[in-house]
């Protein structure tokens, strides 16, 4: 008989995982490796406990925006949600301390929708027509206009290089916790 234990599900979105996220249960689930990923990056720039500080998620899916915003809610952030029906999205980032953008719209997020100082995790990955690099060639772009937005921003995260290789690193963190849980072993804490 195979196991339905969500540890199975190394990339933590079994609905288990999602589930003692909601309630803020961070130690005995897996949390979903591209928000944790994430909050890795804005850690290294504002430590641990985040009060004080306002937060905006741009995106509101299950896979990401909901449990980024849930993190930064768990670290003490105060928390907004923008999506594509936000009422002024331009006002709601000017308020942010940490603004992640993760819309799936290319270069989105300008200059002036920031305020100095901000750090910025871009979570988009957008395809766009490249014809400088030839005929048919595409690059990868996030959700920010980075060059625009980089002198205004405190910390931002590229696209390609930001976010991707943290997510890769927490699925092989969440494997080693799964494994550990797995032998009946304390796993070890990232």
């Amino acid at each position: 008989m195979q196991s339905t234990l969500p540890e199975k599900d190394v990339d933590g979105l079994h609905i288990i995982n999602a589930g003692k996220l909601a309630t803020g249960d961070l130690k005995t689930g897996l949390l979903s490796c591209t928000p944790a990923g994430a909050m890795i990056l804005v850690r290294q720039i504002h430590g641990k406990d985040l009060s004080g500080l306002n937060a905006l998620v741009i995106g509101r899916s299950n896979l990401f925006g909901k449990p980024m915003a849930q993190l930064l809610l768990n670290a003490n952030a105060t928390v907004a949600i923008g999506h594509s029906r936000s009422r002024d999205l331009p006002e709601l980032a000017r308020q942010a301390d940490i603004l992640v953008a993760a819309v799936g719209r290319a270069e989105m997020v300008k200059t002036d929708w920031l305020r100095p100082g901000v750090t910025v995790i871009d979570v988009g990955i957008n395809r766009v027509a490249a014809p400088e690099k030839g005929d048919g060639k595409f690059k990868l772009v996030g959700d920010v206009a980075f060059a625009e937005c980089k002198p205004v921003a405190q910390a931002i995260s590229p696209v390609p290089g930001g976010v991707g290789p943290m997510t890769i690193a927490m699925l092989m963190a969440n494997t080693v916790i799964a494994a550990h849980r797995r032998g009946g072993v304390t796993a070890p804490s990232f």
